[in-house]
Parts: structure tokens; C-alpha cells; sequence
């Protein structure tokens, strides 16, 4: 296999006296769709923020995140990026009252103040990838649906042409058809090389879409292995995919 994007080796998070990540070990290749899995509380977001520098100031992280071989130890957000690393919040923070060609060009801009050549060369992909975002291209960010928005949240992510795209809970607040949609686009995104990591509630969507899984339960990595193997483990049909789950198997 080639060599990893992203190792995470003993990480550990700790909010003042409170230890909320144990140890953690990831690791997520080139063209592979990686998934964290597991409750609320579990600490999934708090993994997230930590590869992504975005801890918050009371957060003291140890251990090593390492992406496309360069420890991170030290590296501020915005260097993340530049290196390769872009991360797609819950929240997904657009400007509401811009339009989506201008949120989408801001995906850009680290590009363009790098003096990068062709930096809107990803336009018509995410165009290609969100056609619907083509087609509201003048309308505001802010009137868009749900699904919309987490459409061009990652069409704006994909703008900075990243190595490593972290993706936390793409699904949340989206209804179930719009769920499948946006999963069926993060799956046809390997296609292109970029490794993802997927932090995600809904187990079913993200086992289904994902290569290989991780479960975290109050911190510590409980289980991991291939995605189609831990979907059919009968602890994690009884945890996290329910009993109609475990009655299909």
C-alpha cells in the first residue's frame, strides 16, 4: 500500500485535568476513505480538532500527527492547509451572504495569495462533482438547503486541492435521501487521490462508504479493522447499527 497521508501515533488530548482522548493510533493512505464511529461525548470532534490544529486554548495535545511523512508538532492551522490538510467543520462555516461562486473561490485563496498558477483550476470539477452548485452559482450561500450547504462546503474544500479532507459529521441535520447523496459524492472523491477522514454519527452511512474504520468510545480506540468487517461484527450491529441491522445479517 502507499505510503500513509496522515499517522497518528499515541495521541493524547486533555482539557485542563479532564483526559478526553487515550492514546489514539490512525492512519489514513492516499485514495482511502477512513471513518471514526461512535457515540456523542466519545471524543471524535475533539480527534478531529487535534489533527487539524483547531484545538481550543484550555486543549494540550501529545503524541504525533504526522501528514505525507512531516510531523505537525508546532504547525499552525493555516500552514495545515498549505501542506495539505483541509478540514470540513460540522458547522460548516460559510458566508451566508455571499454567493456560491464566491464562497467557492475563497476555497482558493491560499492558492491565489501563493501566487499558484490555474488556482481556480478546480472550479469546473466541483462543478462536475455538485451540479447543483452550478446551478445556484449566484445565488447566496445563506439560501441554500442544508444539503446544499454541506455540498459546497466540501466543493469549497476541494477549492484548496488538499492532500488529506477531514470531513466531521457530513450527515448531520440532513434528511436521509440527501444523506446518501452527499455519500455517494464522498465515495466518488477517491477517485481523485485525496484521503479522507470521516468523523461520523451515522455508523450505517459511513461503514458503507468507508475503506477502513475506527469505533472510539470515551477516548479510547475500541475496535478497528476493515469497514465492511466491522459493519458485520455482531457488537457493532448491536451498538451502533440496530436491531434491524441484526436481523438482515
Amino acid at each position: 500500500m502507499s505510503t500513509p497521508i496522515l499517522e497518528v501515533t499515541d495521541l493524547h488530548v486533555a482539557y485542563g485535568k479532564v483526559e478526553a482522548l487515550h492514546g489514539a493510533n490512525l492512519t489514513v493512505h492516499p485514495g482511502q476513505i477512513v471513518t471514526v464511529i461512535g457515540p456523542n461525548g466519545a471524543g471524535k470532534s475533539t480527534m478531529m480538532n487535534a489533527i487539524a490544529g483547531a484545538l481550543p486554548a484550555n486543549g494540550a495535545m501529545r503524541g504525533s500527527v504526522r501528514l505525507d511523512g512531516h510531523d505537525m508538532a508546532g504547525v499552525a492551522i493555516e500552514s495545515r492547509v498549505a501542506r495539505g490538510m483541509c478540514l470540513v467543520p460540522e458547522t460548516r462555516e460559510l458566508f451566508a451572504t455571499m454567493s456560491v461562486e464566491d464562497n467557492l473561490q475563497l476555497g482558493s485563496y491560499r492558492r491565489y495569495r501563493a501566487r499558484e498558477r490555474g488556482h481556480m483550476d478546480q472550479l469546473d470539477e466541483v462543478y462536475r462533482l455538485f451540479p447543483r452548485l452550478k446551478e445556484r452559482r449566484k445565488q447566496d450561500a445563506g439560501t441554500l438547503s442544508g444539503g446544499e450547504r454541506q455540498m459546497l462546503a466540501v466543493g469549497r474544500a476541494l477549492m484548496a486541492k488538499p492532500k488529506l479532507l477531514m470531513l466531521d459529521e457530513p450527515s448531520l441535520g440532513l434528511a436521509p435521501l440527501i444523506v446518501k447523496e452527499i455519500f455517494h459524492i464522498i465515495v466518488g472523491l477517491k477517485a481523485t487521490g485525496v484521503g479522507i477522514l470521516l468523523v461520523e454519527q451515522n455508523a450505517r452511512a459511513a461503514l458503507q462508504a468507508a475503506d477502513h474504520a475506527y469505533v472510539l468510545e470515551t477516548g479510547d480506540i475500541a475496535m478497528e479493522g476493515p469497514a465492511a468487517q466491522l459493519a458485520n461484527d455482531p457488537k457493532v450491529i448491536d451498538t451502533y447499527l440496530g436491531l434491524t441491522r441484526k436481523a438482515e445479517g
